[in-house]
């Protein structure tokens, strides 16, 4: 009975934030960059502590990175993001490991568990792989790090470096869709496009290398 409450708590939880993204707050990229502007000086760093604690709140990060772009431009709103980003990532990881890996596990599933025994035995490669190949969850990759044994310093590396190209095509996407300049929109779109095509191209080889690598791990 315990049981069946919490999961609708969370349900409840879950479902009210959607609802209320969509029909009161309309948290749109444009909406959020004036919002942290009229921050004025501090607006970069309520820009990064939004990115920092959003993997609690259920918000996208692709909303959140094109805002990002708006308000800052393709450079220093890359930089801010990834600031962000690693940052999330690593209060995901730590939140895991605080948690408790069976309790993790639990909340994964069967594709967290076998994400999990990956990262615990090519940690550094795997992050770094999933991060410029989003074969799963931004967030779902964090925790399930958590729950492993690979340690923090590697993880938060892997993530820094893997997130750099997504990263500044989302925010030079942002950028451009507050531009009057045609060559500047194509290029954002021809930009975002590559980075996101071109991988997912390779998206069942990485698939086969990983699910090989698993076997190997498991075998004696």
């Amino acid at each position: 009975m315990k049981k069946w409450s919490g999961l609708l708590l969370i349900a409840a939880v879950v479902a009210g934030l959607i609802v209320l993204n969509q029909t009161v707050l309309d948290l749109s990229p444009e909406r959020i960059r004036n919002w942290i502007l009229s921050f004025g000086l501090l607006a970069p760093i309520l820009y990064v502590m939004l990115y920092t604690f959003r993997p609690f709140i259920l918000f996208p990060a692709s909303v959140l990175s094109l805002a990002g772009g708006l308000a800052f431009g393709p450079l220093y709103g890359t930089l801010l993001t990834m600031t962000g980003a690693t940052a999330g990532a690593i209060l995901a990881f730590m939140f895991a490991k605080k948690a408790g890996a069976k309790r993790v596990e639990a909340k994964l599933g069967k594709r967290g568990e076998k994400l999990q025994h990956q990262l615990e035995h090519n940690g550094f490669f795997i992050v770094l792989l999933l991060r410029l190949v989003p074969l799963f969850n931004f967030d779902l990759i964090s925790y399930a790090a958590g729950a492993s044994k690979i340690r923090l310093l590697p993880f938060a590396l892997a993530t820094l470096i893997g997130i750099i190209p997504g990263t500044f095509a989302y925010t030079f996407l942002g950028f451009s869709t507050g531009s009057d300049s045609a060559e500047t929109i194509v290029l954002a779109v021809t930009i975002f496009a590559v980075i996101f095509i071109i991988p997912m191209l390779f998206r069942k080889k990485i698939k086969s290398y990983l699910q090989g690598r698993a076997q190997e791990n498991e075998s004696p």
